[in-house]
């Protein structure tokens, strides 16, 4: 249980936190939103204890200004922006074994089902890697960890869409663990959370249970016949996990949590969409 009084903080005399009060249960998944600069990112700071501030913060009765060792080692975080860590891959991933209690095989598992081999990256440096696959080796040792509290920051923000949909999934079967997800993408979380709070100017203005939860996992059936080729287009198809059936026709599966970013790049081409069909074709992905 986390309890949150009377949290304020400022930076040069403007409350980027503003008296905010929130209460965070062992079972609680929530989407936090709103826009830029509404403290989101401020919030997961003061709760790593990376700043100090005005109010208080109470982690399992515990409350203290900066977190203690045993509190942070129950703590997962992926951060908006990835730090530029010069350290090799695998000396990263090592620390994270050693000083963090990520497990190497579930750092594997995580990391084959995001779409990265690890041992192919382990010598080079962090730094030197793409926005992607950055995110997908945070989010494989935050996931690898035993945490009771995962906090994330625009955790897919770089990820493609088939590492998107992978990643709803893993979060799915964290059952036994209290998650904060900052999102800008609302419905893609949404098969996840219980909450969403909104906040505005360093105030909690929002904070609503979720109903009719999607099934995490679910996924849309897609047939797209197109009138003529279109190389941009097929890609863009390729790029969600659809298969080419002879010229014109592409099928599929889209993640039901995507199916609105799937139909906004879709709009984009509608003049070239002879037929599309789209409907529910599965729960759940065996073994993810």
């Amino acid at each position: 249980m986390i309890e949150i009084s009377q949290l304020t903080k400022r930076f040069d005399e403007r409350a980027v936190l503003d008296a905010l009060s929130l209460r965070i249960a062992d079972s609680d998944r929530i989407a936090l939103v709103g826009s830029n600069g509404a403290g989101k990112t401020t919030l997961f700071r003061c709760l790593l204890g990376h700043y100090a501030y005005e109010g208080s913060i109470s982690i399992n009765g515990e409350s203290s200004r900066r977190r203690e060792p045993e509190l942070l080692s129950k703590v997962a975080f992926v951060p908006q922006l990835p730090p530029p860590l010069r350290m090799p891959v695998g000396e990263l991933l090592r620390f994270a074994r050693e000083t963090a209690g990520a497990a190497n095989s579930t750092m594997q598992d995580v990391a084959a089902k995001l779409g990265i081999d690890l041992v192919a990256v382990s010598s080079q440096p962090f730094y030197r890697l793409s926005g992607g696959q950055k995110q997908k080796i945070l989010v494989t040792i935050a996931l690898a960890r035993e945490a009771s509290l995962l906090i994330f920051d625009e955790p897919s923000a770089n990820l493609d869409p088939a590492a998107r949909a992978a990643f709803i999934e893993l979060l799915a079967a964290r059952q036994n663990c209290a998650m904060l997800i900052a999102s800008h993408r609302l419905e893609e979380v949404a098969p996840l959370v219980n909450r969403v709070v909104e906040l505005d100017r360093g105030k909690v203005v929002l904070d609503d249970a979720v109903a009719d939860r999607l099934s995490a996992g679910e996924q849309h059936a897609c047939v797209v016949v197109l009138r003529e080729m279109h190389e941009p287009m097929a890609r863009a198809f390729l790029s969600w996990g659809m298969t080419a059936k002879g010229d014109l026709t592409f099928t599929g599966q889209v993640p039901a949590a995507e199916s609105f970013r799937f139909l906004s790049m879709l709009s984009r081409y509608a003049g070239l969409v002879e037929k599309f069909s789209m409907g529910v074709e599965s729960h759940p992905r065996k073994g993810s």
